[in-house]
């Protein structure tokens, strides 16, 4: 992780405190443990100390990621006191990085829970999938102490960030279940958490659909490098993009190639009315003609390397005969890719089969 910013801004203050000053208080611990003085950093975050004697008060988002930052480095560790042993700075920028190269988001946690193990035995993590639910499970392996709570949540909230971050998602939550009983904050974590928070429950677990686990990893080192600049916003701040009606609607297209040739039938499937399913995919960045195109020219390529259709056939087999602008995009698309394929892949020849609405 990269040295955020510590000069006070103004701005700290400004916005919407909701972050309780539990978390604060969870840090000044950290400070004593170690035997240091924790009030330049609160002045650097502009958190008056006389705040952490009043258990009702809340403090910014800012002011929260700032005073993490600063704390984390100067106690040279990312846990801050929660486990047996430090997590040196640039742990958990570790953890993302090992788990890069995954290519679904599904393996990519996998992995982040497990190597999460050799950083700390004080907790556990794992993944289970079960009837169509994703379970982000974590089991306390020890007494955490006054540092139960903080850890748990921002552990937690840790891993949810990553997991959005991997996949450029924004992962709504169904449901929260927290082994400790409801802090005198507990309103707080309908901010921390979306979806319904249960206290006292038997395990602490995030669970979400488990078709975000198909989506794949969309980030590289170089993303990573960017993201590692300000890494705690994704503890800090919830996620802001969700791409699974994309993943779902380009399954479902090539999936029912024939029943979704309009926005109608394709919108029944996914059960919800066709201008909604328009206003998603614009929040996310897509259009349907583009999943159509991207789904039609991956089906294409098959046709054409795994048959012997000729290509006036295949264009009609995914849609795009009716069209000549279409079609001619198909066949210079076509042979784009059969260029950078042809030193690789064995294809047939392509002569005598052009598409007569080119001409």
């Amino acid at each position: 992780m990269v040295s955020p910013n510590t000069s006070p801004e103004p701005t700290l203050t400004q916005g919407r405190a909701e972050t309780p000053i539990a978390f604060i208080q969870a840090i000044a611990a950290a400070y004593v443990q170690r035997g240091l003085r924790v009030d330049e950093a609160l002045n650097q975050a502009q958190i008056e100390p006389k705040l952490l004697k009043k258990n009702n008060t809340r403090v910014t988002a800012m002011q929260m990621e700032l005073m993490s930052g600063i704390a984390m480095q100067e106690l040279d560790d990312e846990g801050l006191g929660w486990f047996r042993r430090r997590l040196p700075w640039g742990s958990y920028g570790m953890l993302v990085r090992a788990s890069l190269t995954s290519p679904t988001l599904g393996l990519a946690l996998a992995r982040w829970c497990r190597h999460h193990g050799l950083l700390t035995d004080d907790i556990q993590l794992s993944l289970t999938e079960r009837n169509g639910v994703a379970t982000l499970q974590l089991d306390e392996a020890r007494d955490l102490g006054v540092f139960r709570e903080f850890c748990v949540v921002s552990v937690l909230r840790n891993a949810l960030g990553v997991a959005c971050w991997l996949t450029d998602s924004r992962i709504p939550l169904t449901a929260t279940h927290l082994r400790f009983p409801p802090p005198a904050h507990a309103d707080s974590y309908r901010v921390l958490f979306d979806g319904p928070t249960h206290f006292n429950a038997q395990a602490n677990c995030l669970q979400f659909d488990a078709g975000y686990l198909a989506l794949p990893v969309r980030r590289d080192e170089a993303d990573l490098q960017r993201m590692l600049q300000r890494a705690l916003l994704l503890t800090v701040r919830p996620y802001r993009r969700d791409r699974l009606l994309v993943e779902k609607a380009r399954q479902t297209l090539a999936e029912h190639p024939h029943s979704t040739r309009n926005a109608d039938n394709l919108a029944a499937l996914l059960h919800m009315s066709t201008r909604t399913l328009h206003r998603q995919l614009k929040d996310e960045g897509a259009s349907l003609q583009q999943l159509k195109d991207s789904v039609r020219r991956e089906r294409a390529m098959h046709l054409l390397l795994k048959t012997q259709k000729p290509i006036k056939q295949i264009a009609a087999d995914v849609g795009f005969a009716n069209a000549k602008a279409s079609c001619v995009q198909f066949a210079r698309g076509l042979a784009s890719r059969l260029k950078r394929c042809a030193a690789v892949t064995p294809i047939r020849t392509m002569e005598n089969k052009q598409c007569p609405l080119v001409h």
